[in-house]
């Protein structure tokens, strides 16, 4: 066994909680390095860049929150960390520079308001990923937000899930924006509508084995299985079992779903489904039409009458304590107290009433997260990097803002384009669906090591360099003249 087999096989996970008011009393020092790994289950992360310092990662389902929640989570991070936190790409927000004697406190609080960070790291469930505007947008086959609420629910806490061979991703959606990307999921639940009974039921169509880290990015492969919205938790259980029990537990870059899945192929594995779902699974729905991926940023009439959702843009997923609680406060004074995060690290105000949207675009708070930003702004994309993150190769967040800053300068208005950013080969920037990808490493040009990138462009982009779609090593101080040239070559070929 791995070492982190080893850990699991000594203790679960979970067992750290009884530990913690000992650890908060005896300090960081005394944390074992299993105990250190235990901590990734209850959310905890210790970091090498900051000694002594933490972080924290919420877990919220379908990126669906609310002011009470985001006052609570700013006011936590003015008292006890620096007066920022992160939105991450799975719809969930990180604190960062809290100490361990300081969790029972910060989780009391997180409690009280119906938060928890359990099971957010390591090889568990990670926060379950929807639309986020799942139930205001007209533009769904159903609203998927309660399957996702219901698995969340029968999975977190539960000692069945907590021993998985790695860790686990999942989207359930029934939304036809294109924002959850679905392919890179170990299990991707995407609207379609099956027959049955000579009546047309909406539900989902299911894939499984999707990944970007450990050796790239593999497409989820669909199972030829469709489920209704009831059906929806059980089969991600039942998927998850199968990967539980049969899953590679040897090799930690070789124990992801796909692995299994390439090994057993996908008859077998569905075979394997319908056996321990105990009834004959039904075939693939069709397949509903998905448009282009979409940020959800901008203000947008919502299926309720009368009524708006705004998206405004965090640069690179980084919010200031002060920001945070001005979102409350909007979503208090101009709508219900409702807001969502998305994927592409942004923030959602919604059910924003039709007579007070020209008030809302006069608030402050919209000249520093903009609900109108340029298009290059709106779909940068960036994971942690090396300021506190140890897999990082190189810093990412503040060079992904000032990258786009120089684009917008230098290009002006384009067309939707999405810039996303990882600092190591796991892909938490997601740099493998996006139309520019850029991939952190250290690279040795004329005898220095240097931060520099790797670009891989997607569909849109890839037609405007001669070098399959790739460029590789290009110094981070190139990068802004290096981009500028491929979107201007894009758009001499488009017309």
């Amino acid at each position: 066994m791995n070492k982190i087999e080893e850990y699991k096989a000594e203790k679960d996970g979970l067992d750290i909680l009884q530990d913690i008011p000992r650890y908060a009393e005896e300090g960081w020092e005394a944390i074992t390095d299993g105990d250190k790994e235990r901590l990734k289950w209850v959310g905890l992360f210790l970091r090498r860049q900051t000694p002594g310092y933490m972080m924290m990662r919420i877990r919220i389902p379908n990126g669906m929150t609310n002011s009470k929640q985001l006052r609570v989570i700013g006011e936590i991070g003015e008292e006890y960390g620096k007066g920022f936190v992160d939105i991450t790409t799975r719809q969930q927000i990180q604190l960062r520079w809290y100490t361990i004697n300081q969790v029972p406190e910060i989780w009391r609080r997180l409690e009280e308001v119906g938060l928890l960070s359990l099971q957010t790291g390591m090889d568990n469930i990670r926060n379950a990923v929807g639309c986020p505007v799942a139930g205001l947008t007209a533009n769904e086959v159903l609203d998927a937000s309660p399957a996702v609420h219901e698995f969340t629910e029968a999975f977190v806490g539960d000692r069945a899930y907590t021993n998985l061979p790695r860790k686990f991703n999942v989207t359930i959606t029934g939304c036809l924006d294109n924002c959850t990307h679905g392919p890179t999921q170990d299990i991707s639940l995407t609207p379609a509508v099956k027959e049955i009974n000579g009546v047309p039921v909406a539900g989902f169509n299911v894939a499984a084995g999707g990944k970007q880290g450990s050796g790239g990015f593999r497409p989820a492969s669909p199972l030829d299985v469709f489920v209704t919205s009831a059906q929806a938790s059980q089969v991600c259980s039942l998927i998850t079992f199968i990967f539980r029990d049969h899953g590679s537990r040897e090799a930690r870059n070789k124990s992801r779903l796909a692995f299994l899945i390439d090994d057993w192929g996908v008859e077998k594995f569905r075979e394997e489904l319908e056996r321990r779902a105990g009834y004959p699974l039904l075939t693939a729905g069709q397949d509903q039409p998905l448009a282009g991926p979409t940020d959800h940023v901008g203000i947008f009439p919502q299926k309720q009458d009368g009524l708006n959702f705004a998206g405004l843009v965090v640069p690179a997923g980084r919010i200031t304590s002060a920001q945070l609680l001005e979102v409350a406060r909007l979503a208090d004074a101009y709508g219900n107290g409702e807001v969502r995060l998305t994927p592409g690290q942004n923030l959602i105000i919604a059910n924003l009433p039709d007579g007070k949207l020209e008030a809302f675009q006069e608030e402050p708070l919209l000249e520093e997260l903009s609900c109108d930003p340029s298009r290059i702004m709106a779909g940068v994309v960036s994971c942690t990097g090396i300021d506190y993150c140890h897999f990082a190769l190189i810093e990412t967040k503040e060079l992904a803002v000032k990258t786009a800053n120089t684009l917008e300068r230098a290009l002006g208005n384009t067309g939707p384009i999405t810039m996303h950013w990882s600092g190591c080969p796991n892909a938490c920037g997601n740099h493998t669906v996006a139309d520019i990808g850029l991939l952190g490493r250290r690279a040795r040009v004329d005898g220095k090591i240097i931060d520099a990138v790797d670009i891989t462009l997607g569909q849109k982009f890839a037609g405007a360099i001669d070098s399959a779609g790739t460029l590789e090593n290009v110094p981070c101080d190139e990068l802004p003249s290096v981009l500028e040239r491929i979107v201007t070559a894009n758009q001499a070929l488009a017309h």
